[in-house]
Order: C-alpha cells, then structure tokens, then sequence
C-alpha cells in the first residue's frame, strides 16, 4: 500500500504523527478505562471492579504460567499495561482511520513495525537488565554458555530472532487486518449503478464480518505478545 503519513522534524527526530496521534488516543482511553473501573472500590466488588480485577488475574495468570516464583510478582502491573496497550491500539485502525490531503493521520499504531520493534525493545532491555538484578552479571553471563561453551552463539542469536519474531508477528497481523479491511471499503464503493449498490451491501457486510473477526485477531495477538515477553523475560530472570 503506497501511504504518506505526516511528518514533524523536531531537533534532528522525525516523528510520525499518524503514530504519535495513536498512541495519545490509547493513552487517553486506556487511562480513561481503568479510571472508570476502579473509581469507589468495594469489598462486595460491583461489576466495574469485577470486570478490572478479571482483567488483573487474567495478565497476572500470564506471568505466573512463566514465572511461578517470586520473581513474576514484580511483573504484574507490567503486563496489565503492556496487554491494554497493545489491544486497544490494535484496534484504533479497525475503527476509526484518517485521510485527510493524500496522508494518513491516524490509524493503529502496532501496524508500524517501528512501534511493535520499539516495544519488542522495551521487553528486550527489561529481560537483560533483570536478569542481571536477579542472577548477577556472573549468573546473567553464565546462561550464554549452558549448558555447554560452544552454544554461545546460538544464544545470542536466539535473543535477536525473539526480538525480531516479537514485533514482525504483531505488526504483520495487525498491519494484514487493516489493509484487507481498506480494500474492502474500495470495493464497496467501486461499482456504479446496480452493481454498484450490490457491491455497497456486499462490502458493507464483509466488511462488518471482517471487523469482528480483527477485533478477536487483535485480542489474540496482545494476549500472545504479553505471554511471549514473560516468557522471555523469564528465561533470563529465572536460572536453572
């Protein structure tokens, strides 16, 4: 797909608004969202706060499959926000895009490679960084050459191909879904006359069809990279 998107130079950084609009509307509802669930907390939890703490037990059941010990309980908040995160920008785009003078000025963040690449990042410097905090740097090393010396290179490799694998697997989902779903909005409107109001019904109900089906893509590929980055965090927090 040929797409512009608006670019803003700033002290030698160019930045993407398209991506920085995304991100700052998941922000918004995200905090939004858990603002409105745990407003007047109660022992006798309502449906608000039964919905949050679900959602709470569901990322922190996430950790605990990876980490069972002690070690997953500084991970939790983690994952309840990295989860939130990528769902809802994973499903901006199915909602709601903006062209607007030939450029696109909103759409889902996570169908950029350089936002899943980023995040991807932050889930590679956490697991390094508390893999040094919870083994040591002699313990940290020491996972490089087990259990035998000549696997060092085959581990270092390992840690790029996960931190590849993590962000092409979300961004080739995400960024797949919106561009099927952008062509059937050009089909339906591609017809003229008869056949262009049978390909208006048909496009709009491939497309409803379609947007459902994305937003349980969407809920999958967040529950997937949430559950893939404990587990790589794990293998470096938790030595054998």
């Amino acid at each position: 797909m040929n797409e512009s998107y608006p670019i803003v130079s700033f002290m030698g950084l160019r930045f993407n608004l398209a991506n920085d609009l995304a991100i700052l509307a998941s922000c918004v509802i995200i905090f939004c969202l858990v603002f409105w669930l745990a407003r007047k907390p109660s022992i006798r939890p309502n449906g608000r706060q039964n919905a949050l703490e679900y959602l709470i037990d569901f990322t922190n059941g996430i950790v605990k499959s990876a980490m069972p010990g002690k070690e997953g309980k500084r991970f939790g908040l983690f994952a309840f926000t990295l989860f939130l995160f990528v769902f809802v920008n994973n499903q901006l785009g199915l909602f709601f895009q903006l062209d607007v003078g030939g450029k696109t000025w909103f759409r889902s963040a996570t169908a950029d490679p350089i936002i899943t690449m980023s995040l991807a990042m932050i889930v590679l410097v956490l697991s390094h960084f508390f893999g040094v905090v919870f083994n040591g740097f002699k313990g940290y090393m020491k996972e490089y050459v087990s259990p035998v010396s000549f696997l060092l290179p085959i581990n270092l490799i390992e840690n790029i191909t996960n931190f590849v694998t993590l962000a092409l697997r979300l961004y080739g989902n995400i960024y797949a879904g919106e561009v099927l779903l952008l062509l059937i909005r050009q089909l339906a409107f591609s017809g003229h006359g008869l056949l262009g109001g049978v390909s208006f019904v048909g496009g709009f109900v491939v497309e409803v069809v379609w947007q459902g089906f994305s937003v349980f893509i969407g809920a999958i590929q967040a529950y997937i990279f949430v559950t893939l980055s404990t587990v790589y965090m794990s293998e470096k927090v938790i030595s054998d």
